[in-house]
């Protein structure tokens, strides 16, 4: 067995193998890089490398890769690995799964693997934090990537979290999929009655307290945790502070970094009173907590009485936890592990962070605890910004590589996802596109704060997709539709975070709290268009829902009329699908009719069309808009082929079939089964929306432009039609008939 962190040649080059080190990764944001080399001395203050000698040095790192491999590649044949992927008699799965009950710790596990050259004791770190909200679940993720982007073992992640946050998170990580990381839940609404009674001042609330109760929320058995906010950048692998744990004395229960702002002093201002501190006393942002030795000692009972006595005079906690840590350890000192200050370098105001590093390399982990996060002032706050949107906006999909040295078992979903990929025919013609299907796309649910009250049993979420060329159309439509809306938007990494931005700043956007943004990120060819539709669909929190495209807009008051409809047809007890008309204007500025006479009257004058009536005439002509010019009441109307109409249905209809990507009957499936399951297509008289007009999507341009590519739809569509067949028998048999006559 060798200690960790392990030492030696071979393992110490494996670590350029791994990843490349931080100080050669060269992002550009906004025409800046981001990172500068570790020999690089940041006072007074930062110049960027000279090309030509980076270029030089990167070619060096490449050829000792070259060699390196050979040597690591030599080493792994003779390696005694098990066939079964076991390792200790425990197997570990690269799964968010937490096993027969949520909360529950599997076994801890120590990896070994023998070899002539390298030494690589993957012990599992195990990291905590508490999240709770939508704009904790967010930031945790930048932490979890500056992490995940360094690390060499095994994690697991326990998260303290609130309903939200496991929302989020739980479908976050199960979608990343990322090999050797476990991820448990613990519910901090069952931990809010130990510490609700102590008052606290700090913007953190009550779950700024709650790191105080892990001995108590995690698992009994787990002896040591590295504790972090939701605030925090590394710079470094997290074993090495890991490693810190064989530093600790016989009694030493608690490693933390000195606090570097005069707070504890108490000399901030005229009659300014904190609670008692060592010296300058600790910050809590990053915790070595020895669980195993501190529920020895008691420290559940310790704490609280600690707190009690210094509430009977300071009356509540300003800095939440890291008052009543302070004031423990003011007791205490004996307990405490005082960590270097470069694994806590903090960055809010008034603070001594720059005494902690020297150059580049010496950073460990930035804590960015300030309430003003990115705008704290720090002469060197560019640079330490411009490491933060490294992580921000790096591509999540590049975190799912493999451990290098540790070929874990894989979860039963990658297997199956293994084995379903391991049946494609890489000859077939249409591969990429039933490759896309069995794509695993990360989700991030509820991107930015969401509240929502379910008005009635009727009420109706507009369901819809879209990527950031539609983006200017969500202001519009939230003017033009006042309830609920559920909405997946795909994108990247970085232009999440320009999404962010621009809804932030968005007047309109900002003052919306019952719109859902799930972001589903991007990867692959092509644009998994009913993929997104089923994320939206399945998170609308209403009964009802309105199948739309974001590139329409509805008429105002549609929503109360949608669900007056609703009540009218009643939907609660039958299969309806009701059918809103679409109409379209070649216009870029409309102004667009407040009834259905002004609209029929631009209809005559030729401002308006009915959709793709010059282009695509199937795809709505049964909503028979001769009769809707008149119609009074809702009136039914039979499928016929090709017909993709925008319907209001229960939420809990078919959804839609991902095996289409990209364009061309995406919608037409959908309604077929709709009609298969014998749903009603009523239309509905007073009812239109209109579609605004946008240059082509890349995807269309594709289908006009490849033989290729409307061949494999043309593929698809017999394939979706044989499955019809199995599913329904011979009442789809219609389908198939209709499709041969065309």
């Amino acid at each position: 067995t060798c200690p960790l962190p392990c030492r030696g040649a071979a393992v110490g080059a494996a670590q350029i193998i791994l990843h490349q080190p931080l100080w050669l990764l060269l992002q550009v944001v906004g025409g800046r890089a981001l990172l500068l080399p570790p020999c690089l001395t940041l006072s007074p203050a930062p110049q960027l490398p000279d090309r030509s000698a980076l270029e030089s040095r990167v070619r060096e790192v490449e050829e000792e890769n070259r060699q390196i491999r050979l040597q690591l590649g030599q080493s792994q044949a003779s390696a005694q690995l098990p066939a079964d992927g076991t390792y200790g008699g425990q197997q570990w799965g690269a799964s968010a799964d937490t096993g027969p009950e949520e909360g529950t710790l599997r076994p801890r596990t120590r990896f070994h693997l023998k070899c002539n050259r390298v030494c690589s004791c993957l012990q599992v770190i195990h990291v905590a934090c508490v999240c709770a909200g939508h704009n904790a679940s967010r930031d945790v993720v930048t932490l979890v990537k500056s992490v995940l982007f360094h690390r060499r073992n095994p994690l697991h992640f326990h998260f303290i979290t609130d309903s939200v946050a496991h929302q989020i998170l739980s479908a976050l990580f199960q979608s990343w999929m990322v090999p050797s990381v476990q991820v448990s839940f613990y519910d901090a609404e069952q931990l809010k009655s130990e510490v609700s009674w102590i008052p606290n001042k700090h913007y953190s609330g009550i779950y700024g307290l709650m790191k105080l109760t892990l001995t108590k929320a995690l698992p009994a058995d787990l002896s040591q945790v590295i504790v972090l906010d939701t605030d925090i950048t590394f710079a470094t692998d997290i074993a090495e502070l890991w490693g810190i744990f064989r530093k600790f004395t016989d009694k030493q229960v608690i490693g933390l970094v000195e606090n570097q702002s005069d707070w504890y002093l108490g000399n901030l201002w005229k009659n300014h009173k904190p609670w008692p501190a060592l010296g300058r006393g600790f910050n809590t942002g990053v915790i070595l907590l020895y669980l195993e030795r501190l529920r020895r000692m008691r420290w559940e009972t310790m704490w609280r009485l600690t707190a009690e006595r210094e509430l009977m005079s300071m009356l509540s906690t300003s800095l939440a936890d890291q008052d009543i840590f302070n004031a423990f350890i003011k007791q205490n000192p004996v307990l405490v592990h005082q960590l270097p200050c470069f694994w806590n370098v903090q960055l809010s105001d008034h603070t001594r962070s720059e005494q902690c590093y020297t150059e580049v390399s010496d950073l460990k982990v930035i804590h960015w605890n300030s309430p003003k996060k990115l705008r704290v002032k720090n002469k060197h706050v560019e640079f330490f910004r411009n490491l933060y949107l490294t992580f921000l906006e790096y591509d999540g999909n590049l975190l799912r590589r493999e451990l290098f040295g540790c070929p874990s078992p894989n979860s039963p979903q990658s297997i199956q996802l293994q084995s379903a990929l391991e049946q494609l025919d890489e000859d077939d013609q249409c591969y990429d596109f039933r490759r896309e299907r069995l794509t695993v796309h990360r989700v991030h649910l509820y991107f930015l704060q969401y509240e929502y009250l379910q008005a009635d049993d009727t009420d109706i979420t507009l369901v819809a997709q879209l990527s950031m060329d539609r983006l200017q159309m969500l202001e519009a439509i939230c003017k033009h539709w006042e309830g609920p809306i559920s909405l997946a938007l795909y994108m990247s990494d970085a232009e999440a975070q320009q999404f962010l931005r621009y809804a932030q700043a968005s007047e309109v956007l900002k003052n919306r709290k019952n719109v859902g943004y799930h972001i589903v990120y991007r990867e692959g060819q092509f644009y998994p268009v009913n993929l997104l539709r089923n994320v939206a669909l399945r998170n609308a929190p209403t009964p009802y829902v309105f199948l739309t495209d974001v590139d329409f807009l509805p008429m105002y008051g549609l929503y109360d009329y949608l669900r007056r409809s609703v009540v009218q047809l009643d939907m609660a007890n039958s299969k309806k699908a009701l059918v809103v008309p679409a109409f379209e204007t070649l216009r870029y500025r409309l102004s667009f009719p407040k009834s259905k006479a002004e609209l029929l009257s631009m209809l005559d004058m030729g401002t308006l069309y009915t959709f793709r009536y010059h282009v695509w005439p199937k795809g709505h002509a049964p909503t028979n808009y001769a009769k809707w010019r008149t119609a009074t009441t809702p009136y039914r109307v039979e499928w016929e082929a090709d017909f993709e109409p925008y319907v209001v249905v229960r939420k809990d209809c078919p959804e839609y079939d991902q095996r289409f990507v990209g364009f061309g009957w995406n919608k037409v499936a959908h309604v077929m089964e709709l009609d298969a399951q014998e749903y009603e297509l009523m239309v509905l008289p007073n009812a239109f929306m209109i579609h605004m007009p946008h240059a082509p999507s890349f995807d269309i341009s594709k289908f006009r432009s490849s033989p290729s590519y409307r061949h494999c739809l043309s593929t698809l569509k017999d394939e979706f039609h044989q499955d019809m067949s199995r599913k329904y028998g011979s009442a789809a048999l219609k389908y198939l008939t209709a499709h041969r006559s065309i």
